[in-house]
């Protein structure tokens, strides 16, 4: 009863634990999976001993210097920059758009002030872009949205871009130099034995119980806070209704070399049912394949009461919903609402641990002045 109850050894459940372990308290982790890791497990292969991100990519990236320091307690990191290519009409391209992106597609040779004035020749202005197609119209224009990003999107999301926030495509920036790194963090990088090790280390502390293969129910767990970073709705037997998600289906593809040369592909037509083809062995350049690469073909679609969530679509009606059960939450003393799920976010990884550091910590204080137990609830993004 002493204890603290931390559902979920994921990403965010392991800071959590970790931080307050840390810090003098007591803590029971309990995990459904029968591993640590969450949607950021990997796994070596056995038959190509290439280490496997099982839910789809994860690369670290963060200006967030305490953040960095923390993750690198626990594992080797190694230098790792992301880029990614896209298929569309038999071709290949680099993304996020740049100049060469630019310049192949439109089969010139500009310099940036040249780009930038006929981007924004192409595109739509639009004052305040109400959806993704809006926003995607008003950046690039109507011939590089409707290659790159119309068909990819509605596969994605099973949604068509006019029903998505424009939020989603902000997250996506537009270059006018050769800069092909997908992101622009000072520090990027891969656990050098994968995520699921780092975060096993992180639970390794004899504050803390883990136990796997085990479900939260409530009445089992009599602890003086819980932690909780399942799915929101389910904490609450989803009494406001069900919030939307979509998952993913991998088909796993074994074969001789390097395939694609690069760790991801996108395919940008619809004709093409899957949005893109992870090859792991890039994500690893440090560990030597045994002659064949290991790839994972991903299809988005809706998630169901079985399946595991993966992307909140929060459109109009998640909103009501999700706004629900930030009051639900905010009225329920003893928990605190954590990680992607828990806030129903999508949040990068450095972000997630982020939260959980300030969570654990805000929590932990409280806790050892003796308030009692109270809702520290995060505001979801």
């Amino acid at each position: 009863m002493d204890r603290i109850l931390i559902v979920g050894a994921g990403l965010s459940g392991a800071v959590i634990a970790r931080v307050l372990a840390e810090s003098g308290h007591a803590c029971l982790v309990i995990e459904e999976r029968p591993h640590a890791g969450g949607n950021c497990h990997t796994q070596t292969d056995e038959r190509t001993g290439i280490i496997v991100h099982r839910h789809g990519p994860h690369i670290f990236h963060t200006d967030d210097e305490e953040v960095w320091r923390f993750v690198q307690r626990f594992c080797t990191m190694r230098p790792y920059r992301h880029r990614v290519i896209t298929q569309h009409g038999g071709r290949v391209y680099t993304l996020p758009i740049n100049l060469l992106t630019i310049n192949q597609f439109f089969g010139t040779a500009m310099n940036p002030g040249e780009a930038q004035r006929f981007i924004a020749a192409e595109a739509e202005p639009c004052m305040a872009p109400a959806n993704f197609e809006e926003q995607a119209l008003s950046m690039i224009g109507r011939r590089l949205y409707e290659a790159f990003f119309r068909d990819y999107t509605r596969k994605q999301w099973g949604l068509d871009p006019t029903a998505l926030p424009a939020s989603v495509l902000k997250r996506l920036p537009l270059r006018f130099s050769y800069e092909d790194s997908y992101f622009t963090h000072r520090h990027q990088a891969i656990p050098e034995d994968g995520y699921t090790p780092m975060i096993a280390a992180m639970l390794d502390h004899p504050a803390i119980e883990l136990r796997f293969g085990t479900p939260f129910v409530r009445e089992r767990f009599p602890a003086r806070h819980v932690v909780y970073s399942g799915p929101l709705d389910r904490y609450f037997d989803h009494a406001a209704g069900r919030l939307a998600y979509r998952t993913l289906d991998f088909e796993t593809v074994y074969a001789p070399g390097d395939v694609q040369g690069a760790a991801v592909l996108n395919y940008a037509d619809a004709a093409i049912p899957y949005t893109r083809i992870t090859e792991h062995r890039h994500f690893a350049p440090w560990r030597a394949p045994r002659g064949e690469s290991i790839l994972s073909v991903e299809y988005s679609r809706d998630c169901g009461p079985t399946d595991l969530p993966y992307y909140p679509i929060r459109l109009a009606a998640d909103e009501a919903r999700l706004a629900a059960y930030v009051a639900l939450g905010r009225g329920t003393s003893g928990v605190t609402f954590a990680g992607r799920l828990g806030t129903y976010s999508y949040i990068d990884m450095d972000v997630a641990v982020r939260r959980a550091i300030d969570t654990a910590q805000a929590a932990g204080a409280a806790l050892s002045q003796g308030a009692a137990p109270c809702a520290f609830y995060h505001p979801p993004l």
